[in-house]
């Protein structure tokens, strides 16, 4: 397993091991002890979910206000463009995003830590996205952030995405920070 750091604190790019042969491959998709180094101490993966989606699918972003969850994303079947976004109003990086295409292609995953809004955006036919999360979900603590808030300028692959009605209401990184500070 490789780990490579990206611009944001705590976020990791992860490319595991994978046994490629006329059969297929074979990877170890989660080995904890190999995981564990990347959670802050205390944390751990308490809850699996599982997203499918069609192409132009935009999911996100995506963060828990009460309870936040780190993530471990990855993909089993198609090819995102999966993003997080610095939403702590405290950190220097506050509104920086990184980005990057996962697929069941290049098997890599990315990790998030707590207090980063994540989202993904779906480039293939469809795809089958996986995530461990550090804590349970809290409807009382969804939040998030507008996915094409100018202030943060994320440069997704298709400007018409595929949104449902919640994604499209959540809040500008500027009510934030006012609501961080009021």
């Amino acid at each position: 397993m490789k780990t490579t750091s990206t611009s944001l604190p705590g976020v990791v790019i992860i490319e595991p091991t994978v046994f490629r042969d006329s059969r297929g491959y074979f990877l170890e998709a989660y080995r904890e002890k190999d995981y564990l180094s990347l959670l802050a101490p205390g944390l751990t993966f308490v809850q699996d979910n599982h997203s499918f989606s069609t192409r132009g699918v935009l999911r996100g972003l995506h963060m828990q206000t009460r309870k936040p969850q780190g993530k471990l994303v990855r993909v089993v079947r198609g090819e995102i463009f999966d993003v997080a976004v610095d939403v702590n109003p405290d950190s220097p990086e506050f509104g920086e995003w990184f980005g990057i295409i996962l697929s069941d292609k290049n098997q890599m995953q990315l990790y998030i830590p707590p207090g980063y809004a994540h989202g993904f955006q779906v480039l293939s036919e469809c795809a089958d996205v996986e995530y461990k999360c550090t804590d349970y979900y809290d409807p009382g603590g969804e939040s998030g952030l507008l996915w094409n808030d100018t202030e943060v300028g994320i440069q997704w692959p298709n400007a018409k995405p595929l949104l449902n009605e919640k994604d499209l209401e959540l809040p500008h990184l500027a009510d934030i920070a006012r609501a961080h500070t009021g």
